[in-house]
């Protein structure tokens, strides 16, 4: 019995589902997908492009799985990243290309002729309706894709998507948990208040892949915001000058301030900013029994699209900052009541 291309094609997307539900091995995935493409297909090669980041906005592609291609062409295959995507789910959802060495919507002819690439189907991979890859097939002779093979190519993308987001999901649920485990034991460690502060800001840098973090509390009697801890940022950046409550005045009100691109906006100490690497920053209340107290900033050194959930996660954080810094004061206040009390003792020793 003879089994048709429609079979196969359903036998492959089983096969790929039950590895999804089975494994949360992202990579082993994503080959598997490549893998299967090529053979079902009867292709040369296949690929997997994926943006580094999802809340990178201007990110680049780089190569996560791949068959039949040789490192050199890999690397110069696609770099535009979420643009190219877009583009292809604007015209129609794929791009087919029957020669692949000349047709001017794609780059790289001369690599693409060394390569033994004739035609070349590329369909988007998207998780949550957002664009974060493409897939790419390439045949070894001239071919017209059909309708099936296209809708094929799709569903495998579309599974690539699936396991990409359920990976992701699981490593930010780890890594959040991790984070807020670090950041109790670290309000456990110690009261020295400027020791917390800058072991929080260094945690929070390293995982979110941030330039730096700095928090600032205000100053009633100067009105204000003085850094007390920051990580990641060059003393230059942190000596630029005084930051006042009025450019602060709607983060001081409990609410966040979202600078996607520096560039594109009208701040203070622009330059001073860009020499520093900074494109995007995130400012957050610290607050005291719901009173701000202060403020922490979140620099990064690309465009990055910050999603509820992060800025859910970070206010989380920024009030357990609120929190170290009010048991440090309540720690202060018992010690001076302690001397006090002792000195007051003292006083009146010939009570005893």
């Amino acid at each position: 019995m003879m089994i048709t291309k429609s079979e196969d094609y359903f036998r492959t997307f089983c096969n790929i589902i039950k590895t999804i539900q089975n494994s949360t091995d992202r990579e082993q995935i994503l080959d598997l997908i490549v893998k299967s493409a090529v053979e079902v297909m009867q292709a040369k090669a296949c690929s997997l492009f994926l943006i580094r980041s999802r809340s990178d906005i201007d990110g680049l592609f780089y190569p996560v799985a791949k068959i039949g291609l040789s490192d050199d062409y890999i690397h110069t295959g696609p770099s535009q990243g979420r643009d190219i995507t877009k583009d292809i789910m604007e015209q129609g959802g794929y791009l087919a290309a029957k020669d692949a060495t000349t047709d001017p919507r794609l780059e790289n002819h001369e690599a693409k002729k060394k390569e033994g690439i004739a035609s070349l189907l590329v369909v988007p991979v998207v998780a949550e309706r957002d664009p974060i890859g493409i897939l790419a097939l390439y045949t070894a002779e001239p071919r017209d894709f059909s309708a099936m093979e296209i809708d094929f190519l799709r569903g495998l993308a579309d599974q690539g998507g699936i396991a990409i987001l359920r990976a992701h999901q699981e490593y930010r649920i780890k890594r959040d948990i991790e984070l807020l485990a670090r950041v109790a034991e670290h309000l456990n460690s110690s009261l020295d208040i400027k020791v917390v502060l800058h072991l929080m800001t260094s945690e929070i840098t390293d995982a979110f892949e941030l330039l730096g973090v700095s928090i600032r509390l205000l100053d009633s009697d100067s009105n204000k915001l003085k850094l007390v801890a920051s990580y990641g940022l060059s003393e230059n950046y942190l000596n630029k000058g005084e930051v006042s409550t009025r450019r602060m005045r709607a983060v001081l009100q409990n609410r966040i301030e979202l600078v996607e691109d520096i560039q594109e906006s009208d701040l203070d100490y622009q330059q001073e900013r860009q020499a520093e690497g900074i494109i995007s920053m995130l400012h957050l209340p610290i607050t005291v029994k719901d009173t701000p107290i202060g403020v922490m900033g979140l620099y990064s050194d690309r465009k990055r699209m910050v999603t509820n959930y992060d800025v859910q996660l970070m206010n989380s954080i920024a009030r357990q900052c609120g929190l170290a810094i009010q048991n440090a004061s309540l720690y202060l206040e018992l010690q001076k009541d302690k001397q006090s009390l002792e000195e007051e003792i003292w006083g009146h020793k010939a009570w005893f």
